[in-house]
């Protein structure tokens, strides 16, 4: 069954001995790489070096979620020449661009609008355009008998309820604590990923994207609060495997 594991879980930037947003998730010697912010590229080679990298997708064009996919572009330009498939918004092509033009993102990757459905190696990928200061795609991932979501960042939003319907693992941002802000929502409570959890019908909430020096002991306590199945919280190096 696919293992999963956490490379960064910190939003905004990463606390000391962190990395921002990423995980690896990886089935039938396929892997798959989500997001990769600061810190997360050298989390990744500890598990996978970046020439054996088979896919990445990437939620949104933040320097939390993209910035080391160029440290991991320049990895692989120095030790293959087979590009990788890369699915994400034009937004991050322009941005990692700005970062490394020579080389380019397109020397690099095999680029793909995130948005249509599509075949990513032994997963089948769909997408939910959801709420933040930038297009942001929320992500599921199938495979015969196994499906993860993952919302990247978001504000809460009825398609977040789809996206997650009966995964096995929803990683949710839960930048958050206490009572929701008032005004438009572009990030989401602890307490609003555990209610997520409970109408999509999870088996596994997995929290991210802490606000760096937040505890995350209340996070998980109000995740908690309204969730009754299994609640974790993203930690590197973590391993989350379902039978």
């Amino acid at each position: 069954m696919p293992r999963l594991t956490i490379l960064g879980s910190c939003g905004a930037w990463p606390e000391p001995g962190r990395a921002c947003a990423g995980f690896l998730l990886s089935h039938e010697d396929f892997h798959l790489a989500l997001d990769l912010g600061y810190g997360a590229a050298s989390q990744l080679f500890q598990h996978v070096p970046a020439d054996r990298l088979d896919a990445i997708v990437v939620t949104h064009e933040h320097p939390d979620h993209i910035a080391d996919v160029s440290a991991l572009g320049r990895a692989r330009y120095y030790t293959t020449d087979r590009k990788l498939p890369m699915h994400c918004t034009p937004g991050t092509v322009r941005r990692l661009a700005a970062m490394g033009p020579n080389p380019s993102p397109a020397e690099n990757f095999d680029l793909h609008d995130l948005g249509p459905e599509a075949d990513v190696g032994p997963f089948r990928l769909t997408t939910a355009l959801l709420p933040h200061h930038v297009p942001n795609y929320g992500i599921r991932l199938t495979a015969p008998g196994y499906t993860l979501a993952y919302t990247g960042d978001t504000g809460p939003a009825p398609q977040l309820t789809d996206l997650a319907r009966d995964a096995d693992v929803l990683i949710c941002e839960a930048t958050l604590q206490g009572t929701p802000p008032d005004g438009p929502r572009y990030l989401m409570t602890a307490a609003e990923a555990g209610q997520l959890a409970t109408a999509a019908n999870v088996r596994t909430l997995l929290l991210t994207h802490f606000w760096p020096g937040s505890d995350r002991t209340v996070s998980v306590a109000e995740a908690r609060a309204e969730f009754v199945g299994e609640v974790v919280a993203a930690e590197e190096g973590l391993m989350l495997n379902h039978a």
